[in-house]
């Protein structure tokens, strides 16, 4: 198995002082991701919870949608490296035979780099995947702005990869109240979503119709897919969202919050899910 760190000599100059040391690095592999033998997908990943990564990902492709839906998932003996070694670089997963795969799905073969998981996709159309989760069917939930203004220390504090590297996104998902349930880190962002995604669901956790995301950088219109796919009602960034996540909010009922920082934010849709005063309200 891959490790999550490497260590690499560098040159470190400081108010011109120089000297050699050795740094550590968040490492970065391949990982092919096959369905039911076939080939789907490569995505540059941070070694580590490599079933849930492809297991998240075929959650927001519309091919499982519960625990259910899937059968198996296994490391490719087949795929070995120098002195006939497993790479742990490429894994199968096989869905239950009751699942249809969507045709856009087995369409797909596609190269997708640490930043961006969607390249590839034929048209905007394409990734307005219907879920199986709507958001409309969940429960009420209600979040004070002091609530969510805490998640982001919580959160902040169980990344023990960023400490020591400095160099890694986090996705994690915290219940109605507060309370931490899954973190995962990546060196991409939609690796560390699609990591929480798929935890939940191998341990029979979707919908996550209770729960909240957190995503360390912006929210882009992927992840916003990827939270409405996985019904996840509340999804908040650290950073900014794009237009396009905006406007998949607006249409899906997703609550989606940017600019997450100490004890402000903004609110860009499904504000009916933040419990705000009155007075606090009015503008």
């Amino acid at each position: 198995m891959g490790r999550v760190t490497e260590r690499r000599k560098v040159l470190r100059i400081r108010d011109g002082a120089v000297s050699s040391r050795p740094d550590t690095l968040v490492a970065e592999e391949p990982l092919e991701i096959r369905l039911n033998g076939r080939p789907l997908a490569v995505t540059m990943r941070t070694p580590g919870d490599d079933f849930a990564l492809a297991v998240g990902f075929l959650v927001s492709e519309g091919v499982l949608a519960t625990v259910s839906d899937l059968q198996n998932i296994v490391y490719c003996a087949g795929a070995t490296g120098e002195g006939g070694s497993n790479t742990y670089n490429v894994v199968d997963v096989r869905t239950s035979p009751d699942v249809v795969v969507p045709d856009i799905t087995l369409e797909r073969n596609v190269y997708t780099t640490s930043s961006c998981g969607l390249c590839g996709k034929a048209s905007l159309d394409a990734v307005r995947t219907t879920t199986r989760h709507p958001l409309a069917d969940t429960p009420p939930l209600r979040l004070t702005p002091e609530l969510l203004a805490g998640l982001p220390d919580r959160l902040r504090a169980a990344q023990r990869v960023f400490d020591r590297t400095g160099g890694l996104h986090a996705a994690a998902l915290f219940d109605e109240d507060g309370e931490l349930l899954d973190v995962r880190e990546d060196v991409g962002r939609h690796n560390a979503v699609d990591k929480v995604v798929g935890r939940a669901l191998q341990g029979g956790g979707l919908p996550l119709s209770r729960a909240v995301l957190l995503v360390s950088g912006r929210a882009s219109f992927e992840l916003a897919q990827k939270a409405v796919m996985a019904g996840v009602p509340v999804l908040a960034a650290v950073s900014a969202p794009s237009s396009l996540a905006v406007d998949l909010a607006v249409e899906t009922g997703l609550t989606l919050v940017g600019f997450l920082r100490g004890g402000s934010m903004n609110v860009y849709a499904g504000e009916d899910r933040i419990a705000l005063r009155a007075a606090a309200a009015r503008d």
